[in-house]
């Protein structure tokens, strides 16, 4: 498929290290005619500046990534839309993968993600994501979820709520179709892991899912998520 079929659409707030490395990332992609869409959430450390005339569309947001994501979505002319986090690294082999894919039209699909950091944890950590995500059908935010526009449009987008909203938008498109999962894999930064203590995140993480799915209200969840983790 050709490029210009594609959206890219990268939510951030408050990257302004992370993203100028994602947008050298994509602009091959760029060049070849995807439309690279930045909405910044109420940045205030330079970030929106760093995107300035990298970007087709740079937009302003109320913050939340679901919202910021929902606004990129609406400003957006390709069939597909490629919702990539700043903090992501995309290597020009995933971006071909990506477009032969989307050659076969495939409703929705995510890639495989590897963490940035180094050691066998950071390695286990990715594997434990890529098979959970392979038999559950569900993806994060981290793996590049991708989805065709009209499908995207006809759910509704992402749900306003202030986490969760990867897995909730997955779990009606897995009502639609099984994800294509791609490699090879996204690198996406270690760094909540590294900065909360690698065991001590997984096990917040998975606390955070397994009580979502139980019912508990994602505003409760999100104070918990950005709190961190405790001992």
């Amino acid at each position: 498929m050709k490029a210009a079929c594609l959206s890219v659409i990268v939510p951030v707030r408050n990257e302004v290290q992370a993203l100028p490395l994602l947008l050298a990332d994509l602009a091959p992609l760029r060049a070849a005619g995807a439309q690279l869409i930045v909405v910044d959430g109420g940045s205030d450390d330079g970030t929106h500046e760093r995107a300035l005339g990298q970007v087709d569309l740079l937009l302003q947001s109320e913050p939340g990534r679901a919202r910021q994501m929902n606004a990129g979505a609406a400003a957006a002319d390709g069939e597909y839309l490629w919702f990539v986090h700043a903090d992501t690294r995309v290597s020009a082999q995933a971006v071909e993968r990506l477009l032969g894919s989307l050659a076969g039209r495939p409703c929705w699909g995510r890639f495989d993600v590897s963490l940035s950091g180094p050691g066998l944890a950071f390695r286990l950590i990715g594997s434990m994501i890529n098979l959970r995500s392979r038999l559950t059908g569900v993806a994060s935010g981290d793996q590049g979820i991708f989805v065709a526009r009209a499908t995207f449009e006809a759910l509704g987008g992402y749900a306003p709520i202030p986490l969760m909203e990867d897995l909730e938008l997955c779990r009606r498109l897995k009502r639609l179709a099984r994800p294509q999962c791609l490699r090879p894999p996204l690198s996406t930064s270690s760094r909540r892991w590294e900065r909360g203590g690698v065991w001590r995140t997984v096990l917040l993480m998975w606390r955070l899912r397994l009580a979502y799915y139980c019912g508990t209200n994602p505003e409760q969840l999100a104070r918990q998520y950005y709190r961190g983790p405790s001992l």
